[in-house]
């Protein structure tokens, strides 16, 4: 099975929540097949359905005089942060099992991180609020996905060099005094290459998921997604 995997580079967080939606609207229809969107975001915190209050301790205002835009979404999970230096990854699928299919995701960013040296594992098996990817007792990926009529949104997001102060700021994963890290900073010499990793990451993905990746430019993914005119 193909898996297209679509590299859009930097997008502001509502524009790939837009896409994101029609993509899955054309997956639900049998237009496509399924879809990787692969992406970097400006400074956001979304929350999930499962945020609670206090997760923004400083105040919308504050983060807003920042520059952080703040979006509240339907994937699950609690708040978090995403910004330049961070790999996102929206698998646009359709699935059977959701639980099986986050543990798959989980897998394939384990797997791309042992590529750069990093040895990461999954603690999914401690409750739905340590779902996602961890370096020992540090959290290096999030992990969160909706499913409406059999397809996915949402997805994982794995810290690759981005700064990691704003996860500070707030109750990352709803989890007080969590620490957070990214592939810089666990590498002893410092270094992380998103693009190189960016191309791990998408080959672990369709490997885990039994595909075949297959590079599509946004034009034409953009193409294959409009809606069919009606006849006349």
């Amino acid at each position: 099975m193909d898996l297209w995997v679509c590299q859009l580079g930097r997008l502001p967080y509502r524009e790939a929540l837009d896409l994101q939606h029609r993509v899955r609207a054309a997956r639900q229809d049998g237009r496509i097949p399924d879809v990787l969107l692969l992406l970097e975001h400006d400074a956001v915190y979304t929350r999930g359905r499962r945020s609670a209050d206090g997760e923004l301790p400083l105040g919308e205002d504050w983060y807003a005089e920042l520059g952080i835009e703040i979006v509240d979404v339907d994937r699950g999970g609690k708040v978090t942060y995403h910004g330049p230096g961070q790999l996102v990854g929206y698998p646009v699928m359709a699935v059977d099992h959701v639980r099986d299919f986050v543990d798959t995701m989980e897998q394939a960013v384990i797997a791309a991180l042992a590529e750069e040296g990093v040895h990461a594992r999954s603690r999914a098996h401690e409750g739905l609020d340590f779902i996602g990817v961890w370096v020992e007792d540090r959290k290096i990926a999030s992990v969160g996905i909706n499913v409406q009529r059999g397809v996915t949104t949402h997805g994982f997001a794995v810290n690759v060099d981005n700064d990691l102060t704003p996860f500070e700021w707030v109750v990352p994963c709803g989890l007080g005094g969590v620490q957070m890290t990214s592939i810089a900073r666990e590498r002893t010499d410092g270094c992380a290459d998103p693009t190189c990793f960016r191309k791990r990451m998408a080959y672990r993905f369709a490997q885990a998921t039994g595909h075949r990746q297959r590079l599509v430019s946004r034009r034409r993914l953009e193409s294959a997604i409009a809606p069919t005119p009606a006849p006349v």
